[in-house]
């Protein structure tokens, strides 16, 4: 039985976590994590009564007394790494799904794992279709350099662009071709119209309400275009993600970033 504490249980995504974990026979929802709901039972929340589980704010103390063997973390950019230094620093692993990380920060858990017992999973997206897009994205890059990133979530969403769209980027700049069709000369006669710039491609942030997460590739070649689109049109879409990030990462040593490693893509 996996012991699990979820942080920022009382937020939208970490009670899709916590719902996930309790219909799972194999884990156990040990603890919950917030700044908000405090003392709360995490059943009362998610509509299925009392379990027994109250939410603290005391994350240290919450995985030392629940004896926890993973922290999944879906909290804010603000807090997450102190979440994962606490996790690492109780022995304990962490599968985060909070966006909005560094490339600073991302080499300081890299850090933090390589001599310790616990290991962390970060992943900007848990999706598995997502991760497909980016993975088909990556093969198209080969044949169509011209490409631009739109991303759309929720208006809630703290960070811009997505981690999505980073990792997306990323990933396709390291395959495609230096050669584009791209005028040399552009001017924005309103600021900020083409959108924001990573690896050299061109990435366009939605929020609004009625959104969840949602991104399209678009490429561009002679006489044609192809777009590559996901949508999670509900948070249980990640779910299956995470489920298996908690699985796997006591089996990963070290750090893994992105859920394609984990699906051995």
């Amino acid at each position: 039985m996996i012991k699990v504490v979820v942080a920022g249980a009382a937020g939208r995504m970490g009670g899709e976590v916590c719902k996930a974990v309790l219909s799972e026979p194999d884990m156990s929802l040990v603890g919950a994590v917030d700044v908000s709901s405090v003392g709360s039972d995490v059943g009362e929340l998610l509509g299925r009564g009392t379990l027994g589980v109250t939410i603290t704010d005391e994350l240290e103390a919450c995985l030392k007394e629940k004896s926890a063997q993973v922290m999944v973390d879906f909290t804010h950019p603000s807090a997450v790494m102190q979440n994962i230094r606490t996790a690492l620093k109780c022995g304990v692993h962490a599968v985060v799904g909070t966006t909005g990380m560094s490339e600073t920060d991302l080499a300081e858990i890299k850090s933090l794992v390589e001599d310790g017992p616990a290991n962390v999973v970060v992943a900007p997206n848990f999706a598995i279709g997502a991760v497909l897009m980016m993975k088909l994205s990556e093969i198209a890059a080969k044949y169509l350099p011209d490409v631009e990133i739109i991303e759309l979530h929720h208006n809630q969403k703290a960070d811009a662009p997505s981690g999505t769209a980073l990792k997306t980027a990323q990933l396709i700049a390291g395959l495609r071709s230096k050669e584009t069709s791209r005028s040399p000369v552009e001017k924005e006669t309103v600021k900020g119209v083409r959108g924001g710039k990573a690896e050299d491609i061109h990435i366009h942030s939605v929020r609004l309400p009625g959104l969840v997460a949602h991104q399209e590739v678009i490429f561009g070649g002679v006489g044609q275009t192809l777009t590559i689109r996901h949508d999670s049109i509900d948070r249980s879409s990640f779910m299956p993600g995470v489920l298996m990030a908690i699985r796997e990462v006591e089996k990963r040593k070290g750090f893994i970033y992105g859920l394609d490693k984990l699906m051995g893509l």
